[in-house]
């Protein structure tokens, strides 16, 4: 099996390894990385379960090859936190919005981008954003109002409360980014 050499920069930090040159993004995360909290869901790009931000927009890693994001920023729910949980976490947590927690990673990066470029994001524009997001366990309702807490906490701090890591935009595409239903 031919094997290529991945430079990526992933939660801050350069990373290289050695993958199969059909992995996807998704694939060399959690194999060759080490970085679990992307999950395996669909593989073909509906359930929004592998969602990791790129350059601050989301994206379904199981659709996407790492070729393709050399040279730019790739956030996983593990570079989501810092010292303490990000605000998105602390809101899915305090209301118990996460049952099982299969698909609490897309829906957390997801609704980091959403509030990244809409701070006020109102609940429609919520739903919209995160239609591609599927729960087998919830009824949607509590992973709303934790967004919707996150995003109020988020606006009356004096500066961001995830230091700004989650907000850097380029305008690069990769053909991958999330569409709404």
């Amino acid at each position: 099996m031919e094997k290529i050499r991945i430079q990526l920069r992933v939660n801050g930090e350069d990373r290289e390894c050695l993958a199969p040159v059909h992995h996807t993004l998704l694939e060399v995360l959690r194999e060759e990385l080490g970085l679990m909290g992307t999950k395996h869901g669909c593989e073909l790009g509906e359930c929004g379960t592998c969602t990791v931000l790129v350059d601050g927009r989301p994206i379904l890693s199981c659709l996407a090859l790492p070729v393709e994001c050399e040279d730019r920023e790739i956030t996983t729910v593990e570079g989501m936190a810092g010292v303490t949980l990000h605000p998105l976490q602390e809101a899915f947590a305090a209301l118990g919005a996460a049952q099982c927690g299969y698909c609490t990673p897309g829906f957390l990066l997801t609704a980091a981008a959403l509030l990244a470029d809409k701070p006020a994001a109102t609940r429609p524009e919520i739903a919209e954003a995160t239609a591609g997001n599927l729960c087998r366990c919830t009824g949607y309702l509590k992973i709303l109002e934790a967004i919707e807490m996150a995003a109020e906490r988020m606006r009356s701090a004096s500066q961001p409360l995830d230091g700004g890591r989650l907000r850097k935009r380029t305008g690069t595409e990769t053909g991958t980014e999330r569409t709404r239903a």
